[in-house]
């Protein structure tokens, strides 16, 4: 069989020809040495799908897979399975649209590094491929041209990333026949070919092998036990801060009507990790910082704080007791509509016709609608980047503004509680600590000394794991530096009960000890003994249980260390009842080498 796995959208960000077949699915479709092609969609967590699995044969009778991935999301949201669909990868193909500059610079600067990562050193074939004429004038394939550098993605650029990846470039104009068969086919079935005379060289070997002893066979070697599998738990970041939204804990400003007949609460910290507008009106950027001067207009025009000054100065470090801003929405039309809009913005934001089918219901005239649902638009756009907001879909929409709370990770900008940690402080916000942390929220509304207080001392953990542990509460993602790292960051989750986190660092663990050779494993000076002590003392049954079932797997290994003492009476039992390979194994390996010795012997006096 043949493996191939495609990561990437060769559409434009804003096309409107979403039916347009992908390059894939074209050379399926039209090579003359496919049949029997079967497709079927890999669905994450939210119901968007990942990949779409196609299951097709070639030259006959091969077997050829391919997973086809339109969204590099899935480095950032499953790092595990986009490194076993790399890792199981005979042919790996990365294509874009040469029209999209934005998502070409993504994918060089963020993506190309994870997929030399996940590589690590493999010698897969990789093709980079450009798709699309580009629309500023006849395509370019000139490697010097420099006329649509601005705009689009020049050839150079690609051969360049071809270069630092190691992969063949192709330029495909459009995806005909031509240009599907014959072009992009031809590289891809040579390296088909290639990959297929590989695996026959292997198991050529392999056969040789096993046919070298015909008298009498050696003892079977039974597989281990199959090790337990920790599945990962889905992600509830933005149903986390949808929650803080519905309960109103921690909120800090409320909105008003000018009659001021009703109130609608939120926090700050949130509003301006959407939305510039909102940094202008609570004080984090200046209009003079401005670089979109219809924002600071409708910042102005749209809303009132109600000190007088529309452009307050930004408070650091605010005690809980302070009352929350009080911010007037001038637009009544608006202001009926905002409990609707502050739920899409706490919900993540990428549900923008359920917006505009709530703004219908409740408003019913579509002036109106569209009247709010452009304030919308141009609340939430990014100055410099989209002059129009007309027309925008929910997967548009989320690329006009920045979520991301990182922003404001570990800055003393709107924060509200300093944790004191070993000598030193970390700024943090409340609203977010308490969205995503049960035991924070019962901490700073229960009747604890933290309720009233701005400085909170931690113990038991150190800097580095604290702030690692706040950014995943900030950002939903984590990125250990090391199996030690991994551990403190789980025990760190452990004592504050983020359970998802905890599970995150149990697989981080286990993923760099499966991949660890055994030669590694017998020379490194980690000791697993330790790490299932810990994981055991702080509740992480199935880290503990896969640690038991690893020690007894490479037992061979580990009993010759040192630590294997330190096993309790009831770990070692368990060790040895599951130990690979068995006792018997062993005896029937001997029985077998002194045959072979005798054997020679025998052959000798003849």
């Amino acid at each position: 069989s043949v493996n191939v796995v495609a990561f990437g959208n060769e559409r434009d960000g804003f096309s409107e020809d979403n039916q347009q077949p992908s390059l894939i699915w074209s050379y399926l479709r039209r090579s003359a040495l496919i049949s029997q092609i079967d497709s079927s969609l890999s669905a994450s967590h939210v119901g968007n799908p990942v990949f779409t699995e196609y299951q097709a044969c070639i030259f006959g009778n091969v077997r050829l897979v391919v997973h086809d991935c339109p969204v590099w999301d899935i480095f950032d949201s499953d790092w595990y399975t986009s490194c076993r669909l790399i890792g199981g990868a005979d042919i790996i193909v990365i294509k874009y649209s040469v029209n999209d500059k934005t998502s070409f610079q993504e994918l060089k600067d963020n993506y190309v590094p994870m997929v030399k990562k996940a590589l690590n050193h493999c010698s897969v074939p990789v093709i980079i491929s450009g798709i699309g004429a580009r629309k500023n004038g006849v395509p370019c394939t000139c490697p010097l041209c420099t006329s649509d550098r601005r705009s689009c993605v020049t050839t150079s650029e690609g051969v360049q990333l071809a270069k630092d990846l190691g992969a063949t470039y192709l330029e495909l104009h459009t995806l005909n026949d031509f240009y599907i068969q014959k072009y992009f086919g031809g590289v891809l079935e040579y390296f088909m070919i290639q990959s297929l005379n590989q695996k026959s060289c292997e198991k050529m070997k392999k056969r040789k092998k096993t046919q070298k002893c015909h008298r009498v066979q050696p003892p079977q070697l039974e597989q281990p036990e199959k090790m337990p599998i920790l599945k990962g738990e889905a992600s509830h970041y933005n149903a986390d801060l949808h929650n803080l939204l519905c309960c109103c804990q921690c909120a800090d400003v409320a909105f008003y009507p000018e009659d001021l007949s009703s109130v609608v609460e939120a926090h700050k910290i949130i509003l301006c990790s959407v939305s510039h507008l909102f940094m202008l009106l609570f004080g984090v950027k200046s209009p003079s910082n401005a670089h979109d001067t219809s924002t600071v207009q409708l910042a102005q025009s749209l809303f009132a704080v109600e000190t007088g000054d529309p452009f307050p100065s930004s408070h650091h470090g605010v005690p809980p007791c302070v009352p929350p801003v009080r911010v007037v929405v001038k637009d009544s039309v608006f202001c009926s509509c905002l409990p609707d809009i502050l739920h899409f913005i706490y919900s993540g934001a990428v549900q923008w016709e359920r917006l505009e089918e709530d703004i219908k219901k409740k408003l019913k005239d579509p002036d109106k609608t569209e009247h709010v649902l452009e304030k919308v638009k141009c609340i939430l756009k990014t100055p410099g980047k989209l002059n129009t907001v007309k027309d925008c879909k929910s997967h548009q929409i989320k690329q006009l503004y920045n979520t991301s709370l990182r922003l404001f990770f570990n800055t003393p900008v709107l924060a509200d509680v300093i944790f004191k940690i070993q000598g030193t402080t970390v700024p943090a916000h409340r609203a977010v600590l308490v969205a995503r942390c049960e035991v924070m929220a019962a901490m700073f509304n229960g009747n604890y000394l933290e309720a009233n207080s701005i400085l909170v001392p931690v113990y038991g953990v150190s800097k580095d794991t604290f702030l690692s542990f706040l950014e995943y509460l900030y950002t939903d993602s984590c990125c250990p530096a090391s199996i030690l790292q991994a551990m403190s960051l789980l025990i760190c989750a452990e004592m504050y009960q983020v359970m998802r986190l905890q599970h995150i660092c149990e697989l981080y663990i286990i993923t760099q000890l499966q991949s660890m050779p055994s030669r590694e494993l017998a020379s490194t000076s980690l000791s697993i003994v330790s790490l299932l002590k810990k994981a055991k003392f702080h509740n992480s049954d199935c880290l503990s249980t896969w640690l038991l079932h690893f020690i007894a797997t490479n037992y061979l290994i580990f009993s010759r260390k040192p630590e294997f003492q330190e096993l309790s009476v009831e770990e070692r039992n368990f060790v040895e009842r599951h130990r690979w390979p068995s006792n018997l194994y062993l005896k029937q390996l001997a029985d077998y080498r002194n045959y072979i010795h005798s054997q020679k012997c025998h052959c000798a006096v003849m």
